[in-house]
């Protein structure tokens, strides 16, 4: 029944669906009454008939035109009762075919289908529209749905191209930066206060500092020395301020440390010099103070006073001097006797100032006048003063004495500096010289005490000249020093570079050492230990346990039959022996015992190292222990001097005892620890345990209201 209504059997008339404004709606109401009002059999017939007689009903008869109009007017009024409907398309069709295409195409098949639906399938054809409905909605909710999924897409789209955007320019901004960081920075000249360079400039800042400390004093009292070589002073000021203003631009350029690296950025050396408080010193040192001549003229040298705001650079240089001189003591005391002279010196210009205010021979204390011969000249005035403050700041000889007033205040204040100066002198001078004979004072003191335990044991005079000629021999040659004593201070790097300085070379002239690693070697030359000996001293003998390999520094050793005196071969400086022994190898005939006699000929200086520095060292470096061993080997099989079946049986039982004994020492110690680390757990469990059982009875002591308060206080922070 379902099949009998197509677009065959009942074709649809285009002007019938113009004529309506809505047609699909109208021709679905009409199919419904026109269902209702038909009874069932008329239905089938109608379904029967020709083609012809179906097409006849939309003819010119009155009772297609009857029925036509009946149709159209339930149409309208069911269409003002239910209001009109909205229209929902397919989603498919639309995109396929386009929107006009398909509400033509649905209103066709609206019409056809209400025109050929008689009354018995108009009730089962309801059914079917109302699922068609119900379908048609849901394919609008999907229509919806893709068209939001769309806007989404196209909003992640363009959302997406923004950040593509963004992350282009980020990328192209890297690029920028990382050219920029590629391109080589220009590089400005930085001043590294650690080099050579550095302590020249200070040398070079140091004259003009000490010029203006010494002449300007000199100038501004001695008017005869300003006025008669006014070109001199004139070129000599405006080059120290020459090399004040490029002082200022070095220290804008000196670099620092920070974290232990140099800086050398521009801005943050600038920064640096304008922080530290010398910046204004040398500001105020710089201050054109000169422009002042132009009303006071050139001849009052005293407005550049100024520029001695620079003296720091002055003590600058003599502190890097003091450590750099290999002669410290010595040029403390010239900077000590420097410092007075320039005392001297101001205190003289400032007497001659005084006697030229107070009036040249005015009385008996001031500088006679310059009418007296001999007393007009200008060395002889200077001299004078000299000699006046001379004598009375060392407080050593008679001057006239003062007459008025302020002469006597002056006269006590030079006292008063005089004494201490003479104190300072005393003082500094004492220190030094104590400090110039510190290392033969301590050498004295151990002589003194070696003598008198000497002395008081009985020791035999020949015995106890041949312990003062070997004192005598160190004290001679230099050799006092104890090393570690001297280098204790010192890091460990720069102990070790020391030792590989002065001691490596000698290391490496042993042939079991020559191919080790360096880090071995390095070791081992800190545990070298420096011994003498003396002429007609045994260094070993035939038969002794060996216990330290020797390598000689200086001197020479003779290997000498068991009489001592019969020579068979001397060693000189570089050779070594005993290396053998301190290995320890297996299956050597002579085991640890020394094989010769060796004799100092004269003074020796020897190097010696011993086994258990040597072992303590190996156990590091297995590698290089087996090497050692085989080297060792390969020497006593050479000279015949090892038992190989000894040599290739296992492992010595006395070495397996060492192991055990050694693997037993560092349980022990694991053991200590770990039962100091329960101890520490248990004190730590028992102080919380306190500690929860003291908050515990604080909470049980609050009343409730102050346990809200506490729980709202929390409750606010959080």
């Amino acid at each position: 029944m379902a099949k009998i209504c197509t677009i065959k059997s009942y074709p649809t008339n285009q002007s019938s669906l113009d004529d309506s404004d809505d047609g699909s709606d109208r021709v679905h109401s009409a199919c419904e009454d026109a269902s209702s009002a038909v009874p069932g059999p008329a239905s089938t017939a109608t379904s029967r008939l020709p083609e012809s007689g179906r097409s006849s009903v939309r003819g010119a008869g009155a009772m297609g035109r009857l029925s036509h109009f009946l149709f159209t007017l339930r149409s309208w009024a069911a269409r003002r009762l239910r209001g009109p409907e909205e229209e929902r398309p397919d989603s498919f069709l639309e995109r396929f075919r386009g929107p006009e295409l398909l509400d033509l195409t649905s209103r066709g098949s609206n019409a056809q289908s209400s025109l050929c639906q008689p009354d018995g399938l108009g009730k089962r054809n309801k059914k079917e529209d109302k699922k068609d409905e119900i379908k048609k909605d849901e394919k609008k909710d999907d229509e919806k749905k893709d068209g939001d999924k769309k806007e989404e897409e196209k909003k992640d789209a363009k959302a997406d191209d923004k950040k593509d955007e963004k992350k282009d320019d980020k990328k192209d901004d890297k690029k920028d930066d990382k050219k920029k960081e590629e391109e080589p920075k220009k590089e400005i000249w930085v001043m590294d206060p650690s080099t050579d360079a550095y302590y020249k400039w200070l040398a070079i800042i140091a004259l003009p500092v000490f010029y203006n400390l010494v002449m300007l004093v000199t100038r501004s009292c001695f008017n005869e020395l300003q006025e008669n070589y006014t070109y001199l002073w004139i070129f000599l000021d405006y080059t120290s301020d020459f090399i004040y203003y490029s002082d200022a631009f070095v220290k804008s350029r000196t670099a620092f440390l920070e974290q232990g690296l140099l800086v050398k950025d521009a801005q943050k050396l600038r920064a640096n010099y304008f922080i530290k408080p010398i910046f204004k010193y040398d500001v105020l040192a710089m201050l054109p103070t000169d422009i002042l001549f132009f009303k006071y003229g050139y001849n009052n040298p005293e407005l550049r006073f100024n520029r001695l705001f620079k003296m720091s650079r002055l003590l600058e240089f003599f502190e890097r001097t003091e450590t750099r001189t290999s002669f410290p003591n010595v040029f403390r005391i010239s900077n000590l006797v420097l410092y007075i002279l320039i005392i001297i010196h101001w205190n003289g210009c400032l007497f001659f100032a005084i006697s030229k205010t107070l009036g040249f021979g005015s009385d008996t204390w001031v500088y006679p006048n310059s009418s007296r011969p001999g007393f007009e000249r200008l060395a002889r005035k200077y001299i004078y003063c000299l000699y006046w403050s001379t004598l009375t700041l060392t407080c050593i000889g008679e001057v006239p004495p003062p007459v008025s007033d302020f002469e006597y205040l002056f006269v006590v204040g030079d006292f008063l500096v005089g004494v201490l100066i003479f104190a300072s002198i005393v003082g500094n001078v004492g220190a030094m010289v104590l400090n110039m004979n510190a290392s033969r004072t301590d050498f004295q003191t151990k002589v003194d005490a070696i003598k008198q335990y000497m002395q008081s044991r009985q020791v035999s005079k020949e015995l106890e000249a041949r312990v003062i000629k070997w004192f005598d021999y160190l004290w001679t040659e230099n050799k006092t020093c104890d090393e570690k004593a001297v280098l204790k201070h010192l890091p460990d790097k720069l102990k070790a570079e020391i030792a590989i300085n002065v001691h490596l070379d000698t290391l490496k002239k042993v042939r079991i050492f020559q191919d080790c690693e360096a880090a071995l070697l390095i070791e081992l030359v800190l545990k070298l230990q420096p011994q003498v000996f003396s002429p007609g001293d045994y260094i070993c003998k035939k038969g002794d346990i060996g216990r330290e390999m020797y390598i000689i520094q200086d001197g020479k050793l003779a290997v000498v039959a068991d009489d001592g005196i019969t020579q068979f071969v001397v060693l000189g400086e570089g050779a070594y022996f005993g290396e053998i022994s301190i290995l320890g190898i297996k299956g050597s005939k002579a085991g640890n015992r020394r094989t010769a006699n060796i004799r100092s000929v004269g003074y020796s200086d020897l190097f010696a190292l011993s086994k258990d520095d040597l072992m303590e060292s190996l156990t590091e470096y297995p590698d290089a222990k087996k090497a050692l061993e085989e080297k060792g080997k390969a020497i006593l099989m050479k000279d015949n001097l090892i038992d190989e079946a000894i040599a290739n049986a296992g492992a010595d039982p006395l070495e397996l005892f060492d192991r055990i004994v050694n693997l037993q020492n560092s349980v022990d110690a694991t053991t200590v620890k770990f039962a100091r680390l329960m101890a520490e757990q248990v004190s730590t469990q028992n102080k919380i345990r306190e500690r929860v059982k003291s908050m515990e009875a604080k909470v049980k002591s609050l009343s409730k209201d102050e346990k809200e308060e506490v729980v709202e206080d929390k409750t606010d922070k959080k």
